[in-house]
């Protein structure tokens, strides 16, 4: 017999990031060692949701990173409620497959800090970087955020699936390529190449491949 608690942690995905629901979505956790999330108000609200299986590879993937980046810490954004569904402002995030992660950024010093995301700048999505990726004494961490894109995308195959894209700024996202991580990026990530209707510096989309009904 199986624990009816084991049951519901398995989760269906319905239709498509933009058309679609979710059945037994799961909360991310709100810490970890190397990560937070974004905002303890927002995942009181239940915006914090996703598929089972995205959730194991998200915390695999930070798992990875405490031994591949120790000392860089990351931060999860908007994910989607349990349920799925309509999740405004967004127009995707509605099977449980689509993710918001906050742009790692470092101080003027080079440690590896937090973004901040309050109310006053919506929780981060409010900031904007100039085309030298900076934010008042705040630069962009291209090595973090690729170290980071590369442990979920690694996660994902070895649970037996994939990344579908993966969305950044388009004139920053080659910034990425510059790293260490670059030809395993380009080799084995889709970027998206033309730019969205919402910026995404300040923060990278991705949107999972799982098979759903």
């Amino acid at each position: 017999m199986i624990p009816l608690k084991a049951i519901s942690e398995v989760s269906i995905c319905y239709g498509t990031t933009s058309n679609g629901r979710l059945s037994h979505g799961v909360e991310l956790p709100s810490k970890g060692k190397n990560f937070v999330t974004y905002s303890t108000l927002a995942q009181l609200s239940g915006r914090t949701y996703v598929h089972s299986e995205v959730k194991n590879i998200i915390v695999a993937a930070y798992k990875d990173l405490e031994v591949e980046q120790p000392d860089k810490v990351y931060k999860y954004a908007e994910t989607g409620f349990e349920e799925g569904g309509e999740f405004k402002p967004h127009k995707t995030h509605r099977n449980g497959l689509s993710v918001d992660f906050t742009t790692p950024v470092v101080d003027k010093n080079g440690k590896s800090v937090h973004l901040p995301t309050t109310p006053l700048n919506k929780f981060g999505y409010n900031i904007e970087f100039d085309a030298s990726s900076r934010y008042d004494s705040l630069s962009i961490d291209y090595e973090a955020m690729a170290a980071h894109i590369v442990a979920i995308h690694k996660q994902a195959k070895k649970h037996g699936h994939d990344l579908w894209r993966v969305i950044f700024d388009p004139k920053l996202q080659l910034n990425l390529f510059k790293t260490k991580y670059g030809d395993y990026l380009k080799a084995n990530v889709q970027f998206s190449k033309k730019p969205s209707w919402v910026r995404h510096d300040d923060h990278y989309h991705v949107d999972f491949d799982i098979p759903c009904k």
